[in-house]
């Protein structure tokens, strides 16, 4: 990420300075998850976030790497953070957090038929994985718990999943994490 300062011609000729963060993009991960007892839940993680100071609840999600795509930077996340490959993905939209001051770009990925393997955390990184339900999320949402404007979205995104509203292309992909033709 960098920080940049413009000067800019403003609609009214006169000259502005704006100032923003270059991201080089992310992606987010609405893990979907069949329990045991066929209730169906969500992976999602706590982390405590040192700029405001608070443990936040948050799908997974991470910066994108030089030259890799948002698919393969979904699948890394995943796979890192919570131990999960999934069979299934679909590319669902993005989202823009913070466009007064940054370019991020965060891609809204779905994955289900999960299988848990090792974590991979990056050195630093400390968080804790857990499952909820979507009820339990969208009450977390509505009730102020969650403040995260990526998992915020991402309920929508699942809200409109679950109730058929919107429908997703979905595609299985190989041992290796590919996408199968």
């Amino acid at each position: 990420m960098h920080a940049v300062q413009d000067t800019v011609v403003l609609p009214d000729g006169g000259t502005g300075i704006r100032e923003y963060i270059v991201h080089p993009g992310a992606a987010m991960v609405i893990a979907m998850h069949e329990a045991e007892d066929g209730v169906q839940r969500l992976v999602l993680e706590r982390q405590f976030r040192y700029p405001i100071g608070s443990v936040m609840v948050e799908f997974p999600a991470g910066k994108r790497d030089a030259g890799e795509t948002s698919f393969a930077c979904a699948q890394r996340e995943l796979r890192e953070e919570t131990g999960y490959s999934a069979a299934e993905w679909a590319f669902a939209g993005q989202l823009h957090p913070a466009i007064a001051y940054s370019t991020e770009c965060i891609d809204i990925w779905f994955a289900r038929h999960l299988t848990l393997g090792e974590r991979h955390l990056d050195a630093g990184e400390f968080l804790d994985v857990f499952t909820a339900t979507p009820a339990e999320l969208l009450g977390w949402c509505l009730d102020g718990t969650i403040t995260d404007a990526k998992t915020l979205t991402g309920m929508l995104w699942l809200q409109n999943v679950l109730a058929g509203v919107r429908s997703l292309d979905w595609q299985s992909v190989d041992m290796a994490g590919r996408t199968r033709a």
